[in-house]
């Protein structure tokens, strides 16, 4: 029998044996970890700070399991190196821990019976190294320079990402790729881009992304299981699946799933997404994930920057209490409409809707009840109007300008806010409206909005007489 502890003696990083059984059927069995050095056993009986595994003392000859949670990418390139006698190469940064690993493993001889074995060296980074990501072979780095190329020289993100998604489609050669949005604080999920191969069944993501589709995808972090990635193969890797989250197993098979690549997309640890490739050509796996690796590095930093940007634009427009437009965006759009060139602006309506009772709602229950009272006003009108015609023009007063609507529909919508509102107890709004046939007239259809809203509150405070 070979001596392996030995052999990693002799080994200045930290290293390990570990022996892959080969089962009579074919199948892969026991991933155990035979023997490791001084500097492997201390990872895991003194770990630093952040890098704890399951376990904190090293027994010989144990599964690799016993340290830390199955993960496919592991077993994976152990596969390669000890039974397929190939040199593999890892750089990645696993979700379980705050650290980048620098790995190699490399292929021992000869086999033992049913049993083939590898070296496995690694080296823990505690932040990314520029050179230790950029040592991938030049087809490789060429692909993902020409993504951060496209990143970076276009005037519009979304446009070229969906430039991008192809091209990653077509490096995994998959019959479909995406990119997927996650909203942890709204509990929802968004397409941001997405490729299919020129023959497929497959439908977009449209018709599954929903409120619902969210609580599959909050289930995709324990299906990684603190790896950096999930790469499915087969219907083997896809038990995995199956085991850890059903749900998304047995929607993925219905939709005609054979394998997946998945990974997220993070920017300073945060997660803002995953990328997936589903049917993908798995006899190129290894460097799928070698390419991703590096290109979600990239698309992660870029795609953190789009979206603080965006942040930014949306609360330079928007009243962060109700989610609403807000004035000055609705100053914005009077003046582009008014002083358009355009020779047939067509018709426009305005609706001026003032909260009654919002000073007494504060000064009696408080400002937390005066808020809420905004957010149940707004959710009024957003069930009556699109979100994007929605303003909050003051402290208790609402706008709605509706393009393309007539005098009488102007009334109907008044009508619906009138039954809407009695779904609160406390909402109840002075309305008044209008509609111009020239939106470049629209100074006028607000100026007559505005004389009905008020005539409309007066008459609300003759019958409310404590509120005068």
């Amino acid at each position: 029998m070979t001596d392996f502890q030995s052999l990693v003696d002799h080994m200045g990083a930290m290293s390990c044996v570990v022996s892959v059984e080969q089962l009579p059927d074919g199948n892969i069995g026991k991933y155990r970890i035979v023997a490791g050095n001084d500097a492997y056993v201390g990872s895991i009986e003194r770990p630093a700070p952040g890098t704890e595994m399951l376990t904190d003392k090293f027994t010989p000859n144990t599964e690799y399991t016993n340290y830390l949670t199955r993960d496919l990418n592991f077993e994976d390139a152990c596969y390669q190196a000890a039974v397929l006698k190939k040199c593999v190469h890892s750089y990645a940064h696993p979700n379980r821990m705050p650290v980048w690993f620098n790995m190699s493993f490399l292929p021992l001889f000869p086999d033992e019976g049913n049993l083939s074995y590898c070296l496995y060296m690694m080296e823990i980074n505690f932040e990314a190294d520029s050179k230790r990501m950029s040592t991938i072979s030049g087809d490789l780095a060429s692909a993902v320079l020409e993504t951060s190329i496209k990143l970076r020289g276009t005037p519009d993100f979304k446009v070229a990402m969906k430039d991008v998604i192809v091209d990653i489609r077509d490096l995994c050669d998959a019959e479909h790729c995406c990119i997927l949005l996650v909203d942890d604080i709204r509990k929802d999920c968004s397409v941001l881009c997405e490729a299919f191969s020129a023959f497929t069944d497959l439908l977009p993501m449209e018709h599954y992304v929903n409120k619902e589709f969210y609580q599959i995808a909050s289930t995709w972090e324990q299906t990684i299981a603190g790896s950096n990635c999930l790469i499915v193969k087969n219907e083997s890797d896809m038990e995995v699946v199956r085991e850890r989250t059903p749900v998304w197993h047995d929607s993925l098979v219905a939709a005609g799933a054979k394998n997946i690549v998945l990974f997220p997309l993070k920017s300073q640890e945060r997660l803002l997404g995953y990328i997936w490739a589903i049917n993908y050509n798995a006899d190129n796996a290894a460097k799928i994930k070698e390419t991703l690796e590096l290109a979600t590095f990239i698309l992660g930093s870029e795609l953190g920057n789009y979206l603080l940007v965006d942040r930014l634009k949306v609360m330079s427009s928007r009243d962060m209490l109700t989610g609403v437009m807000n004035r000055n965006e609705m100053n914005n759009y009077v003046d582009g409409i008014s002083e358009s060139d355009d020779p047939d602006p067509g018709s426009v309506g305005v609706i001026f809707a003032d909260l009654n009772g919002l000073k007494e709602v504060n000064d009696l229950l408080g400002h937390s009840a005066g808020d809420q009272l905004l957010k149940d006003a707004a959710d009024v009108l957003r069930g009556i109007f699109d979100e994007e015609n929605i303003y909050r023009a003051g402290g208790d007063e609402f706008s709605i300008l509706v393009p393309n609507v007539t005098e009488e529909l102007i009334q109907q919508k008044l009508s619906e806010v009138r039954e809407a509102e009695k779904q609160y107890d406390l909402v109840s709004f002075a309305l008044g409206g209008s509609a111009v046939d020239n939106a470049h007239n629209i100074r006028q259809a607000l100026r007559q909005a505005d004389e009905r809203m008020y005539e409309d509150k007066r008459k609300y405070y003759e019958t409310h007489e404590k509120y005068r």
